[in-house]
């Protein structure tokens, strides 16, 4: 028998404060986290829903160091940053903390202290990377290299964003510090582990046995993690930016950021509840769940449980719905290549359209595998379904209730059976939502709250009040008092989708206050209830405002190929004659045009000083012929003459391919005669 809990704690994965946050961490975590908290106290729960921004690491200090200011000037800004879009969008936080802060420091600190003094730690020394140069020993993203696993060459010291694979500094080949770009050497250096292995049986136990009910992603990537053996992990780094490790002998080393950074959800919870913040830790009958993305559930799961046990004073998570990755437009978001869609410039470039983000990316949630956002897919479920379905319900219920009422709810009279079908049927999306959402079916949950739309759309079009009012305005009146009990429940039910779409609702319907039982009941707008003039809950998106967005993408990866575009190898070395015997000319083109039957291919007519030839080259793609008329180009003149689709080349025409892939036609800078050697 399910367990039942006085009260739900709510986590969120804390965001790294070194960028904005994207639409990939928005889906997987943020937005999930906030439905299913607004679920909670529609129902009347009691729930603390904790969040804040990660502000220790690596990729801060490597941040602040490019960009010439303090670590502590990075944090602030990207944690407002995050905070601010949070809110806009509508993210529920109870409390939204830093781990930079007093309250942080205190708690993580004296966390460890108390695992430190019960000897939960081993000391280990071992060889680590040392840049000579900067004098400071280098911790994993302080190092790049090449990946012992794909060849990537720009892969961190602790994963490599090619493929993915998660890696110590000294898997690197050919390691470089990311400080001075020299290369580092071995050192000595001591550091505390938490040793994972002494609490595997403890966690064998928890998750296999204990939390079968788990998502089947996360159960798997657990038990794969325990069936490979736990190993001690380090908890301390050779770092001067974080929280120092609170003993003796510890000079020049902070809490390593991994455990440092879940302590944050217990500071947070601090800084909101300092009298109580126990009771939503340590009471048994609270009930917490951890929102992650599945790059977080080894930390979730097995290392952040590993430190509650070994406290021995907290609860651990009794569920940690994680979601897999998405996709934009079918490739990969990466921050460092600047392919995503940021949520605080998206609020700027589409202001109002918080619920339509909300609403799209839970039915495009990646639940159970890896799943893609695309800016036509956003267009198609905003004017197909907001606008074409639920708004267009809602508005033709209120619109009808002004026409024919000015405004006023009339009175409902006898049911048929028509009527109870269509109330059945209500209900019975609304029972089945209440459950898709009791167990994280999020994606599953928006499909039934929109069938509650498609029901009432269908009961308008059925019933026909427009028709039926010149013969039997009496049933007009029990048609729409039906039509706005079913408005109110689209409120409720929509809420934790798209609260701002709500409140609109509520405001127009004169309701006070929504809560989870009003869902499916037909008696919530009292009849009389003066309604206010109907207002669209959603607007048409224009192709405009989505080929906007996709060249900004388009542009961005422009860009981003340019910046990091680096010239092909040098080829083999050849000797000087070899090189004398390659003859170059320089040509003016007295015709150009496309060859037939080939898409690729270019026929030039040139003026060599020779008596003139026929060149054909393969850069139809980049040119129109007309553009290369009269232009002087370089061309290889002893190549032997062959074949080309029925046309004889005697030559090649010299180009170079750009950093952006396009391709330039070489030729010479001023105006040189026909036939002139180029050596």
């Amino acid at each position: 028998m399910e367990k039942k809990y006085k009260r739900t704690l709510i986590t969120s994965a804390l965001p790294y404060a070194n960028g904005p946050v994207h639409i990939g961490h928005l889906a997987g975590v943020y937005v999930p986290a906030d439905i299913y908290a607004r679920y909670l106290r529609l129902k009347g729960e009691d729930v603390v829903f904790v969040g804040g921004s990660d502000e220790h690491g690596v990729p801060i200090t490597i941040k602040a160091r490019n960009e010439g200011v303090t670590p502590q000037d990075i944090v602030d800004r990207y944690h407002k940053i995050i905070k601010d879009s949070f809110e806009e969008l509508g993210i529920s936080f109870d409390v939204y903390g830093r781990t930079t802060s007093e309250t942080h420091r205190k708690t993580a600190s004296e966390f460890f202290r108390r695992l430190y003094e019960k000897g939960e730690f081993v000391e280990q020394t071992s060889q680590q990377l040392y840049d000579e140069e900067a004098g400071q020993f280098l911790a994993d993203r302080y190092v790049t290299g090449t990946c012992p696993h794909c060849g990537f060459e720009g892969a961190y010291g602790d994963q490599c964003e090619k493929c993915g694979t998660s890696l110590n500094a000294t898997d690197l080949i050919n390691p470089k510090s990311a400080i001075t770009g020299s290369v580092p050497v071995m050192r000595e250096t001591k550091h505390w582990y938490l040793p994972l292995d002494k609490w595997e049986p403890k966690l064998r136990q928890w998750i296999l046995e204990e939390h079968k009910e788990w998502k089947p992603n996360v159960y798997g990537q657990c038990k794969s993690w325990l069936d490979m053996g736990l190993q001690p992990r380090a908890v301390s780094r050779d770092l001067s930016w974080g929280i120092p490790v609170p003993v003796e002998g510890a000079e020049g080393k902070v809490l390593y950021v991994w455990f440092d950074a879940p302590i944050g959800y217990i500071s947070n919870t601090i800084d909101l509840l300092p009298n109580d913040w126990e009771k939503w830790w340590k009471d048994p009958e609270t009930r917490m769940l951890h929102f992650i993305g599945k790059d977080n559930i080894v930390f979730h799961c097995i290392v952040f449980p590993a430190m509650l046990m070994a406290d021995g004073t907290y609860n651990l998570p009794e569920n940690v719905p994680a979601n897999e990755f998405l996709n934009l437009e079918d490739d990969k978001i990466s921050t460092s290549r600047n392919w995503a869609v940021w949520l605080h410039e998206y609020l700027r470039e589409l202001p109002g359209k918080q619920d339509v983000l909300r609403y799209v990316l839970t039915a495009n949630a990646p639940e159970t595998k890896d799943n893609n956002f695309t800016w036509k897919d956003f267009q198609t479920r905003n004017n197909s379904e907001l606008v074409a379905i639920l708004g267009n319900f809602v508005n033709r219920a209120m619109v009808l209730i002004q026409k024919y009422y000015d405004g006023v709810v009339p009175e409902c009279g006898e049911l048929t059976d028509f009527d109870r079908q269509m109330i059945e049927e209500t209900q019975k999306s609304v029972k089945e939502l209440g459950e898709y959402l009791d167990v994280f079916k999020f994606r599953e949950a928006l499909k039934e709250a929109m069938n509650v739309a498609r029901i009432g759309n269908k009961y308008l079009a059925d019933s026909e009040p427009w028709k039926v009012i010149k013969t039997d305005p009496e049933r007009v009146k029990t048609i729409l008092n039906l039509s706005v009990q079913l408005c109110a429940s689209l409120a409720v039910i929509f809420e934790p989708f798209t609260p701002f779409m709500s409140a609109d609702l509520i405001k127009q319907l004169h309701l006070d206050k929504l809560s989870w039982d009003m869902a499916g009941k037909f008696d919530i707008v009292a009849a009389g209830t003066k309604l206010e003039k109907p207002t669209l809950l959603f607007e048409k998106i224009e192709d405009s405002v989505i080929d906007a967005q996709i060249e900004k993408l388009r542009k961005a990866k422009e860009e981003n190929e340019k910046k990091n575009w680096k010239p092909e190898p040098v080829k083999e070395t050849v000797d000087f004659p070899t090189f004398e015997k390659m003859d170059i000319r320089v040509g003016k083109v007295l015709d150009c045009k496309k060859v037939k039957k080939a898409d690729k291919l270019l026929e030039f007519r040139i003026d060599d000083g020779m008596g003139g030839r026929t060149i054909v080259s393969g850069i139809a793609k980049y040119y129109a012929p007309e553009d290369l008329i009269g232009k002087e180009v370089c061309f290889i003149a002893n190549f032997e003459p062959r074949k080309l689709k029925g046309v004889v080349s005697e030559g090649m025409i010299l180009s170079a391919v750009n950093s952006d892939g396009s391709l330039v036609v070489i030729g010479p800078n001023g105006e040189v005669a026909p036939g002139s050697s180029v050596g």
